[in-house]
């Protein structure tokens, strides 16, 4: 007993070791950084947003187009639609929020730099800059953790976004740039932000933003550039390409939801997971939790505020720290593309489908905002306490983009308490006419006040408008509460499982719960094997059934297969203690290194003799899954197959052992095969079928691993028997022997 309680000391000494060596690699990581953006006024531009409508602002966003060399179709589409698109909406910014290329093989499996791509998102992009009409300084676009694929180090000569993407050609360098959109009413802060890694590791353990502290800092340092230099209002959006969610601390704990928060942002703008997780992708952020939240790791509810909740009207109350995260569709499947506009203040946005074509006409309503999710807990107060601006709320408001002049606009609202759709409100709306204007803008009077109410989706606004061809296009239904109330719009399991789980957070509480749960299995069992009086075996689990005991009994059946529990304890230490495997993790293939469960141990991108470990915790795509569907099933199938093959044993025994056991044959008869009875006894045991099953578990387990590792082969260009024979090959031969091992009885 003593040498296992040896054996658990010194793994929380290895795991403590490790994580605190970690730390201090990073530190002086960051230390050794250059400074890419010493000088912030570079980085920063203000815009002077001439013409009418000066009370609404919009830009475009755009993300995840993949351009690739083995999908021509994504390039061609963007060219077809997107220039004719744009010249329509005549957006103030567009806003390219990452992976602008694809970076992979067409398998799938290999991840690195392709030029041709890039050369082909250069040319597409001065394709739509003419075809548009649009300045081409009004264009950001960002770089994602596909521009990010084996790229050693920024300004490299595989860093082609540096080359060839809109910011690179524009002198763009740092890692933070910011754009002011100035009216004569407000003014309207975007804040740009580029987090990938700073050493690219090639896919798949490239996944996470790594935002450092002089990023943080510099982010911090944007978004309060007008604090205490503007009499306007400012309105603050920022704008990257991973969702928080998918955004690890920096070095000193800090996190990009620290910073937003601090500063109020309006929204968040950002990418990554495409549309194939769900629509409502989506997340409000608050520093104020309500009960029952757990904000470093999970947030159960797209909401974060309480619609109940008395609002605090006195001068002494602490500002809302509050923001929306909005994560957008991509083009590579999607053909999505957003309009976002800012109205006074109330920021709203539509997405917009082309999978079927370009759009003749599009409405963005601009007031009343969708209470679902674009309602704040600020706006409600604003409201409540009467320190609103009362001309903001006098009108319904749109945005009305058409390649064919509009006819007609008209505004419906519908009251839902009755359990229908009743048409409360329908008037037309009138274009603000202006010499100077920068697209169509709408408005039709209305009593706000009349809409007041304490339920958030009472009532629904509906949008139609008509060109001269006769064409109408109507809005989607969307609810709105004038009080700022927030209705409820819940996730799916799987929009909850990419957004609400903050993945950096919970890679180590999930890794260190699964191996100290399998050393729990593999080594109780063994010790009460061998110290306790108490044995678990088929007989006493006939005796006693219940899920514990069998159980048990499995895991020390298991103890009496040596050769492969000591096998199963030794590649759970070597997992541990030793590198997974060696690969090649930049595009230029000659620069290799190794991985262990914290991350990459690879040479310095500034060609220091020092290494460092990156890609934590992006490794745990690698990491988890093999732990939970090859290593942990494996420990149990092999200890399934031990009982079994002792319940064949005692069956053997049994059918040629004396009088007094038949009531404990009887009892195994039942136990393997029902109401069949004794009769069917030698038939049944001839088939072993609960042996077969269990073998095709041990086959699905092996295939899922051999998946494993020829996507790995492929990724890091490896040689299973030289770079990764102990990981390659160990849970295969110990499946191997088990079955070998329990064939006979």
């Amino acid at each position: 007993m003593g040498t296992i309680f040896i054996l658990m000391i010194l793994l929380c000494l290895t795991s403590t070791s490790h994580e605190a060596r970690i730390i201090e690699q990073e530190e002086e990581e960051f230390y050794s950084k250059p400074n890419w953006n010493n000088n912030n006024r570079n980085s920063r531009r203000v815009i002077d947003v001439k013409g009418c409508p000066e009370s609404v602002v919009w830009v475009v966003q755009l993300s995840d187009l993949h351009f690739s060399v083995h999908h021509p179709e994504r390039a061609l589409d963007f060219k077809t639609i997107v220039g004719p698109t744009l010249s329509m909406i005549n957006p103030s910014l567009v806003l390219i929020t990452g992976d602008l290329t694809d970076g992979k093989s067409k398998d799938l499996l290999t991840m690195k730099q392709n030029e041709e791509e890039w050369v082909e998102y250069q040319n597409i992009m001065e394709d739509i800059i003419k075809r548009s009409g649009l300045d081409k300084s009004i264009f950001f676009d960002l770089r994602g953790n596909h521009d990010n694929f084996g790229v050693p180090a920024v300004g490299g000569s595989f860093d082609f976004f540096s080359k060839y993407s809109i910011n690179g050609q524009l002198g763009r360098s740092g890692n933070v740039n910011s754009v002011t959109l100035q009216t004569s009413e407000q003014k309207h802060l975007f804040v740009g932000f580029d987090s990938t890694m700073s050493v690219g590791l090639r896919g798949p353990t490239n996944l996470f933003g790594h935002p450092t502290d002089q990023l943080l800092a510099e982010l911090d340092l944007e978004l309060s550039q007008w604090n205490s230099q503007s009499i306007k209002p400012v309105t603050k959006i920022s704008f990257g390409h991973f969702p928080l969610s998918f955004s690890a601390s920096s070095n000193s704990g800090k996190s990009l939801k620290d910073i937003l928060l601090n500063h109020s942002l309006s929204a968040y703008l950002c990418g990554h997971l495409h549309t194939r997780f769900g629509k409502n992708l989506k997340r409000h952020h608050q520093s104020r939790h309500p009960f029952f939240s757990f904000p470093k790791f999970l947030q159960f509810n797209l909401h974060q505020m309480s619609a109940g909740s008395n609002v605090n009207c006195s001068f002494e109350a602490p500002p809302f720290e509050e923001f929306w995260e909005w994560e957008m569709g991509d083009w590579r499947k999607s053909r999505a593309m957003r309009i976002l506009a800012i109205d006074r203040g109330h920021v709203s946005y539509v997405d917009i489908d082309f999978k079927l074509g370009t759009k003749k006409t599009i409405i963005l309503p601009t007031f009343p905002l969708d209470s679902r999710l674009m309602s704040t807990s600020s706006s409600r107060r604003k409201y409540e306490c009467q320190v609103m601006l009362p001309s903001s709320y006098d009108s319904v408001r749109a945005l009305v983009f058409s390649v064919s002049p509009i006819v007609s606009v008209m505004a419906r609202i519908f009251d839902t308490t009755p359990g229908k759709l009743n048409l409360v409100l329908e008037t037309s709306m009138t274009k603000l006419v202006d010499n100077t204007s920068r697209g169509d803008f709408y408005t039709a009077p209305w009593n706000y006040k009349a809409f007041e109410d304490p339920s958030a989706d009472r009532y629904w606004l509906q949008i139609e408008a008509t060109d001269i061809l006769g064409r109408s296009t109507l809005t989607e239904l969307r609810p709105f509460s004038v009080n700022g109330l927030s209705a409820k719009l819940s996730w799916t399991w799987k929009e909850f499982f990419v957004m609400g789980c903050e993945w950096a957070a919970l890679y180590y509480p999930i890794l260190w719960s699964a191996l100290y749960f399998i050393f729990f299995i593999l080594l109780i069992p063994k010790a009460l094997l061998i110290y306790s009086k108490k044995q678990y075996t088929c007989r006493s689990f006939i005796a006693n059934k219940g899920f514990i005991n069998g159980i048990a009994w499995v895991l020390q059946e298991l103890c009496r297969v040596p050769i492969v529990w000591y096998g199963m304890l030794g590649y759970i230490l070597h997992l541990i203690l030793l590198p997974w495997f060696i690969g090649q993790v930049f595009t230029n293939g000659k620069d290799g290194g190794y991985m262990t469960y914290m991350g990459w141990v690879v040479k310095s991108s500034y060609g220091r003799e020092k290494h460092e470990y990156v890609g934590s915790p992006d490794i745990m795509v690698v990491v988890l899954p093999h732990l939970f569907f090859v290593v942990l099933p494996s420990i149990l199938v092999t200890g399934a197959l031990a009982a079994e093959r002792e319940i064949c044993r005692e069956h053997f025994l049994l059918r040629s052992g004396k009088k007094e056991d038949d009531y404990d044959r009887e009892k195994m008869s039942f136990l393997l095969y029902g109401y069949q009875g004794i009769e069917n006894l030698k038939f049944h045991f001839g088939k072993r079928w609960i042996r077969k099953v269990l073998l095709v578990v041990c086959l699905a387990i092996c295939w899922k691993h051999f998946e494993s590792c020829r996507a790995l082969v492929k990724a890091y260009e490896m040689n299973p028997l030289i770079h990764f024979p102990g990981y390659s090959f160990s849970i295969p031969l110990l499946l191997t022997y088990a079955v070998y091992k329990t064939r006979s009885i």
